[in-house]
């Protein structure tokens, strides 16, 4: 295979900027497109100010790669789909440069930014049957067969997350339905269900979502508004610059972030809500690449606006990072009312308006209850 030396990044055909490497191949480099700096936005705005000028990524966290560009890549079963797939091709990749996956990924991601030129790997094949895919992912995870590999990994959509996963449209629209791991349990599908059902009744925006033949969970993709455009999306990670293999992060930063980026009260108070449910219902998978946020036109439609993106990955995870949360709350993984109220305050949510959040997510989420303040 043919490295890749640079990329046109785009966002709906539109020529974002120029991604290549340093001369070490080390580093990636971008530079944003003159156009694109007149009437753009931003598409990482703490690692990519909206401004001309050359950026050299830091050799960490991210290896040499910008995070805005790792949310484009696939990563736990869907890394794994890619290493099995690379294999049947004699392809070793740890050979591969970021600027190679993001070939390989071309406009198969999630999000609106897609990369060109693209790398195609195998014949591409969108598959409906969701017992077949479930069959064929299991078969994968347990080494009984990796034929499948490269199908399951277009289907998946180079999407992220450990759980197998398929990407799928029908006259409703488009949608994301998670399939079960090895060692998840059966019901894994309607459990999130459930989670989702009552994350809504803690006034907790989650995506659109349905029960697919009664066991698998799917999920609107909010990537894709309803016109069929697609999304600029950004991990918290990504923004943060932080890693999943670097899970330290606290409450009070993710509510500075969405402070910062999206200047809505509504949004910080929308986080504020999530960090309750994720705690009180025992969710401790709540990574930096389970909160992300979105680029929407404004209401004029002259100007872009961020946004916190709905809620995603909600269900119980008891396991967590060595048996407790990815985040912390106020430089605690067990926090008191105390800890829940001043991470509030300190981004200055009203200490009256903190207790009432508590009180309405705590009547919302009675039923799945698992801890206690």
């Amino acid at each position: 295979m043919t490295h890749t030396e640079k990329l046109q990044v785009l966002f709906r055909g539109r020529r974002v900027g120029t991604l290549s490497l340093t001369p070490d191949n080390r580093l990636n480099v971008f530079e944003y497109d003159t156009a694109w700096i007149a009437d753009g936005f931003s598409i990482s705005p703490l690692e990519l100010p909206l401004q001309p000028g050359v950026f050299v990524a830091k050799p960490q966290p991210f290896k040499g790669d910008f995070g805005i560009f790792e949310d484009s890549l696939p990563d736990g079963y869907g890394r794994y789909l890619l290493h099995k797939t690379l294999m049947r091709q004699g392809i070793n990749d740890s050979d591969l440069s970021s600027l190679d996956r993001l070939a390989i990924v071309g406009d198969n991601g999630m999000g609106a930014l897609t990369y060109n030129p693209a790398i195609t790997l195998e014949a591409e094949e969108s598959i409906a049957d969701f017992d077949k895919l479930q069959q064929m992912a299991l078969e994968v995870l347990k080494e009984q067969q990796d034929s499948d590999a490269g199908l399951l990994l277009y289907n998946s959509g180079n999407s992220g997350g450990a759980r197998p996963k398929a990407v799928f449209s029908d006259s409703e629209g488009h949608w994301i339905v998670k399939f079960r791991h090895i060692y998840d349990p059966k019901d894994i599908g309607r459990q999130e269900y459930l989670y989702n059902d009552t994350a809504r009744k803690c006034g907790i925006i989650v995506p659109d979502f349905k029960l697919i033949n009664d066991k698998y969970f799917a999920s609107r993709r909010f990537d894709i508004d309803l016109n069929t455009n697609r999304l600029h999306t950004a991990t918290a990670g990504a923004l943060l610059g932080l890693s999943l293999s670097q899970p330290f992060m606290d409450y009070a930063n993710l509510l500075a972030l969405t402070g910062y980026v999206t200047q809505s009260l509504d949004d910080v108070e929308q986080m504020y809500r999530r960090m309750l449910f994720n705690y009180f219902t025992d969710n401790k998978d709540d990574h930096c690449k389970n909160f992300s946020f979105y680029v929407i036109p404004d209401d004029d439609n002259c100007n872009w606006k961020w946004r916190l993106a709905p809620a995603y990955d909600l269900t119980l995870c008891t396991d967590g990072y060595n048996g407790e949360h990815a985040t912390s709350v106020n430089g605690t993984g067990h926090p008191k009312l105390s800890d829940f109220i001043a991470v509030g305050t300190k981004i200055r949510l009203p200490e009256k308006r903190c207790l009432n959040i508590i009180d309405e997510v705590l009547s919302g989420c009675r039923d799945l209850l698992r801890y206690k303040i």
